[in-house]
């Protein structure tokens, strides 16, 4: 590992400190309605329907989705073994592996050219190098997969910087990505205009204090400010390149 990004980048560390306040963080939840009307699941074949989640983290968006979508089978991967762990234990029907998108995948046999779904979100902008990351991930998808990226947009924050964000793109630079990566480019929008825009303005403005607000419990302001903020993100606007929540859908070539 980059000793550079040694601590950034303990990932079984930020899973450990960072879950309960994560699953407060409205940003989450605003995430997964985009990915979920994104995938586009409720067109699927029910039964034939694969997914494979990147960078499961600890579960929660596997959670949802097997609730919403019980038939569906469902491989979750992330490098960190902690996370892998409380996935596993949180949807005991999916399958969890231990994996580093920066190596060559060692893909089960039963596994290759599976997923007629794949989800990346907020990953990429994690990585020194995402475009082998995403040429990695290829040998799991079928022809024709449907993958969802999500990664930020707008300015980097203390936090962001503290848990590892290498960047943060702007939509050119992820169309031009996939584009590398052999993905064909289907959609690409900047949701998040004007109130996620402003929530990352306050996240910003908190600088490292907010690294402390993290790890313990939330002040009272902070649970107030949350709360307000899941509702007004109902009101954003998705379909615009102006919100710094960059959602794109891509597809494995026929």
């Amino acid at each position: 590992m980059n000793a550079a990004f040694a601590d950034t980048d303990d990932w079984n560390r930020h899973w450990s400190s960072y879950a309960a306040s994560n699953a407060l963080n409205p940003a989450q939840a605003y995430r997964r309605r985009l990915i979920f009307g994104a995938l586009g699941l409720s067109r699927a074949t029910s039964g034939q329907t694969h997914l494979l989640e990147l960078g499961c983290g600890q579960g929660e968006f596997s959670n949802e989705l097997q609730l919403r979508h019980p038939d569906l089978r469902l491989v979750g991967i992330d490098l960190s073994q902690t996370s892998v762990s409380m996935a596993q234990s949180r949807v005991p029907s999916g399958v969890f592996l231990q994996r580093d998108l920066m190596q060559p995948m060692a893909v089960p046999e039963q596994y290759r050219a599976w997923a007629t779904h794949a989800v990346c979100s907020e990953v990429l902008e994690h990585l020194d190098d995402p475009l082998t990351a995403l040429r990695n991930v290829r040998s799991w998808l079928a022809p024709g997969a449907r993958l969802v990226i999500t990664v930020p947009a707008g300015p980097i924050s203390a936090f962001d910087r503290h848990i590892g964000h290498r960047r943060h793109y702007t939509p050119e630079q992820l169309r031009q990505l996939l584009l590398e990566a052999g993905l064909e480019v289907q959609s690409l929008n900047g949701a998040g205009f004007p109130f996620f825009n402003m929530y990352r303005l306050m996240v910003v403005a908190r600088g490292k204090q907010l690294i402390d607000d993290a790890g313990g419990a939330l002040p009272p302001s902070a649970r107030a400010a949350i709360w307000a903020f899941a509702k007004l993100f109902r009101l954003n606007n998705s379909k615009t390149l102006r919100g710094w929540q960059l959602i794109a859908v891509a597809a494995e070539p026929r």
